[in-house]
């Protein structure tokens, strides 16, 4: 670790800081080269390449967790690899083999293993691995070289609360277009987002709650992260939707509700005038983990779920086993864990 960084492990925010390693390769002439790690945290690339001016680019974020035997691990990185490939398939990018993309988080983790927070402290180290189109390319079409890099940063909690509730308000914008890519992680879809967000916070809420973009009837994500509700009868819901991305997350909540809590899971249409039915309400995501959900305001009334200022039960628990699979305290299902 660079002598000069001293950090506070218990007060990180979610916040860029330069680690000693990053993991590159380029794609030319039809294939990927064998990439390799660099200290330079700087890109050179050509001013007409196409992620510049046509968002010919995708990107993905996972962790890094210490063990409380010291040892580290990652969380479903498989999964993250399938997603950026079905994002590269949408933007007609070069896959990067499943082996590849594990291989380089791999490499990052260890070339910054002293930057991977000490267990107990609640936080982690992220990963940001992401292919951008790059070249001399000035009509629209697909570029003729593209970069993959992951760089890691030690990062705190996304809220800097923590597991506390949130309010958020109902949007009056679309993230993406119906049949657009809204299930893919790509820039333009958070870039259509930071308007809503700044309306959001300038009103004091924590974000806003994005209804899909046919009807404006159903809710589909909350911010940058996915919804999920827990309703009256103790089953747990989240919006299904083409242009919702598939939280890696969410997916792991899901199988925690129905293997560990022994809950029925659904995965529906969630209807904005049928918020009523939750008892609980929560986002989720690779960043934020899980944020509960306070309140909604809606047509300039706020609706409470199960408290503004407590945690629900149930979300707690999620809550609880999640982390506890990530910080391998808890046994999770196999594949779930990667060790470094």
């Amino acid at each position: 670790m660079n002598k000069d960084v001293k950090i506070n492990w218990g007060n990180l925010g979610f916040n860029y800081i330069k680690t000693d390693y990053r993991y590159i390769s380029v794609w030319k002439d039809g294939q990927w080269d064998e990439g390799r790690l660099t200290e330079d945290n700087m890109l050179n690339i050509s001013e007409a390449s196409t992620a510049l001016h046509y968002g010919q680019q995708c990107f993905e974020g996972l962790k890094a967790y210490r063990r409380k035997d010291g040892k580290i691990q990652l969380f479903r990185v498989d999964r993250n690899a399938h997603r950026m490939n079905e994002s590269t398939a949408k933007l007609l990018m070069p896959e990067v083999p499943v082996d590849k993309f594990i291989d380089a988080c791999m490499q990052v983790v260890k070339a910054n293993e002293h930057y991977v927070p000490p267990y107990g402290t609640g936080a982690t180290l992220y990963l940001r691995p992401f292919i951008i189109g790059v070249g001399d390319n000035i009509g629209v079409k697909p570029a003729p070289e593209y970069i993959f890099s992951v760089f890691a940063v030690p990062v705190g909690p996304y809220f800097k609360d923590g597991l506390t509730p949130c309010n958020f308000m109902i949007a009056d914008y679309d993230r993406a277009a119906p049949y657009g890519t809204g299930g893919q992680k790509v820039g333009g879809n958070y870039a259509a987002s930071l308007h809503p967000h700044r309306i959001a916070v300038d009103r004091g809420f924590a974000d806003c709650i994005y209804l899909d973009p046919s009807t404006h009837k159903k809710i589909e994500e909350v911010g940058a992260a996915n919804f999920f509700g827990i309703t009256k009868n103790n089953e747990f819901i989240t919006p299904k939707s083409p242009s919702i991305l598939p939280s890696i997350t969410k997916y792991s909540l899901m199988d925690i509700a129905r293997d560990y809590l022994k809950m029925p899971v659904y995965e529906r249409d969630v209807y904005i005038d049928n918020i009523d039915e939750f008892k609980e309400a929560g986002a989720c995501g690779t960043a934020a983990v899980i944020t509960p959900i306070g309140g909604i305001e809606y047509k300039d009334k706020l609706h409470v779920f199960h408290s503004e200022t407590e945690v629900g039960p149930v979300t707690k628990e999620l809550y609880r086993i999640l982390c506890g699979i990530q910080f391998g305290d808890i046994e999770g299902p196999e594949g779930w864990t990667y060790l470094v």
